[in-house]
């Protein structure tokens, strides 16, 4: 699949303090990728490097191919970006609003009305194209500020937080939007709901001290199917890539205090030669559960290192 976001080795520093450190990952065309972590983890620190609002300490960020550095203006004509806050005017129209945006994007006049249309109809806008945005409700606001992001259509999508405040009906309606725009472009959605992962990601990425700490599908986690996994802890841990060694292992996340979360690769049972393989090496067993696949419980186990 094409790559429409591509982040490579990014990092943030403040002084000494790594607020992103290495983080690598891409979403592609037709995906919508669940960006998680808990508060200060660098999420928004992160998605402000992606839109360009502030330079990485180093790596690289390209956008529908293009780095963004170099060519800052091609890369950014091809995203679209909900902020948290979306910078609506409320003394103007929907349609006025939206016609704004379309010129800022350097869409011709020619073009204009005809992408104003067609973004608030993808947005479920209807008729509201000479409506105060004043007088709109929160959920309908919060279509407004989409559909600003889609004017132009832009290969990749960043939606900040795009459910915070509305209501279940208006949360069901927009996760629906998030889902069809996942159809046509690349999707980084962040949130602090592992229910709105669940029901509209295709792949989940989780944030740790400004540390990706994790990075699967979502069938993997949650399918009939999905491959078993155990956490183990150890007294004495050595390097995770020596736990890759370990016999069944094909994935290794790191969670905390000397603890691990061991993807297997379903073939047989490895525990016994986990067990002896620890006791050989002196590493200390202390713990060695099986891991349900649980969203919740592999967010709790990366982010506060409590037992599954």
């Amino acid at each position: 699949m094409e790559a429409l976001i591509e982040i490579q080795h990014l990092s943030r520093y403040y002084g000494d303090y790594g607020a992103v450190q290495d983080l690598s990952f891409a979403v592609h065309r037709g995906e919508v990728l669940g960006f998680l972590g808990p508060n200060g983890a660098g999420k928004s620190t992160t998605m402000r490097m992606i839109t360009g609002n502030l330079a990485p300490s180093s790596g690289s960020v390209y956008i529908g191919g293009v780095d963004l550095l170099e060519q800052p203006v091609r890369a950014k004509s091809s995203l679209g970006y909900l902020p948290e806050h979306p910078p609506l005017y409320p003394d103007l129209t929907v349609d006025e609003f939206l016609s704004y945006c379309a010129r800022l994007h350097r869409i011709p006049a020619a073009r204009v009305k005809s992408a104003v249309a067609r973004a608030r109809k993808r947005c479920g806008l209807g008729e509201s194209g000479k409506r105060l945005i004043a007088n709109l409700s929160k959920g309908y606001r919060q279509r407004v500020g989409i559909a600003q992001a889609i004017v132009h259509e832009p290969a990749a999508i960043i939606l900040d937080e795009p459910t915070v405040a509305l209501d279940p009906n208006q949360i069901r309606g927009i996760r629906e939007l998030i889902r069809e725009l996942g159809k046509d472009h690349a999707v980084l959605l962040s949130t602090h709901l592992l229910p709105e992962v669940q029901s509209t990601c295709d792949r989940v990425l989780i944030l740790n001290e400004g540390r990706q700490v994790f990075a699967e599908d979502l069938t993997t986690i949650s399918g009939p199917d999905h491959p078993p996994a155990l956490i183990i802890g150890l007294a004495y841990p050595p390097e995770p890539s020596v736990l890759l060694d370990l016999p069944g292992i094909r994935q290794v996340d790191v969670l905390q205090s000397g603890r691990f979360r061991l993807c297997l690769d379903g073939a047989s049972d490895p525990r016994s030669q986990i067990a002896q393989w620890v006791v050989d090496n002196g590493w200390g067993l202390l713990e060695m559960t099986n891991d349900s696949g649980d969203l919740e419980q592999i967010f709790v186990a990366l982010t506060t290192g409590e037992a599954a």
